[in-house]
């Protein structure tokens, strides 16, 4: 059952020298269960989501907004977050921390502005997640109407996952793929370039160059939101559809090649500036 505890939501703006403390003890940064942004349950993920299951506290201080209970005999519908904390703080940005223990909740209930670093109690598993017992953690621009990336507000430590890139394949607007690793020759035009997609590491950045010129670069930093739909930000707004049209491909930018020898360029990003580039070479008529 959810129960609201009234607060006040400041209407301020989302700033990146804005930072929070971790919601956990600070892991390593190649531990994470699910990245931001990474497909998850046939969406685009606006949550990051730990990978065990321990203390959970405030990232920073603010006053709860709303405790969210699991379920109970009176919902027809579960709470897809699970027992979850809703935290309001400066600059409009609001904290969920969802996927709680119930023995907490009682407690929670209690309050109303919180400091940084105040225990909302352990993870459970009452979320609609795959994980066991993982924190399922989002930070939400309400002025902007974005999710943003809590990575890029918390301290950063350890190394990063590698990333790959595999099997890139360019798409036409008639739905014919090039394999960019074996073609030699490919209609000019335009496509949308994809990348074997990996199961947990993900791109902060994704940059595509044709003929040393860029022709996109994507930024998982946040997600905008509009009528529901979650989508990436490039020279449009790609949902998921575009983003992840299957389990097994990953999005990296439209291009457009020119008739002529071209050049086509792909550099993923971490959020720690380390970089994965590859080039194609390629006769477009």
């Amino acid at each position: 059952m959810k129960k609201l505890i009234l607060g006040l939501c400041a209407a301020l703006t989302f700033s990146l020298i804005f930072s929070f403390d971790w919601p956990q003890n600070e892991i390593l940064s190649d531990s994470f269960y699910s990245y931001f942004a990474q497909l998850r349950g046939g969406t685009i993920g606006t949550s990051l989501v730990f990978s065990e299951s321990k203390e959970v506290k405030a990232a920073d201080s603010g006053r709860i907004l709303a405790i969210i209970s699991e379920h109970d005999e009176d919902e027809l519908f579960e709470s897809t977050l699970g027992n979850a904390a809703i935290l309001a703080h400066k600059d409009d940005l609001i904290t969920v921390y969802a996927n709680l223990d119930a023995e907490n909740l009682e407690e929670l209930y209690k309050l109303t502005d919180v400091a940084t670093g105040t225990s909302f109690g352990t993870t459970g598993t009452s979320s609609w997640q795959q994980g066991e017992g993982c924190l399922e953690f989002q930070v939400i621009d309400t002025k902007n109407k974005t999710y943003i990336n809590p990575r890029i507000l918390m301290p950063r430590i350890g190394k990063e996952l590698p990333l790959t890139i595999k099997n890139t394949v360019a798409i036409n607007k008639k739905g014919t793929s090039y394999d960019l690793g074996t073609v030699k020759t490919m209609p000019a035009g335009v496509y949308q370039l994809y990348r074997e997609r990996q199961d947990i590491a993900m791109p902060y950045k994704t940059t595509v160059y044709v003929n040393g010129a860029v022709s996109e670069s994507l930024s998982y930093d946040t997600l905008s939101e509009k009528n529901g739909r979650i989508s990436v930000v490039g020279k449009k707004n790609y949902d998921v559809s575009v983003v992840y049209p299957d389990s097994e491909k990953q999005f990296l930018g439209e291009i457009t090649l020119p008739k002529g020898k071209d050049s086509i360029m792909v550099i993923l990003s971490d959020i720690l500036g380390k970089e994965k580039q590859i080039v194609y070479t390629v006769e477009a008529r």
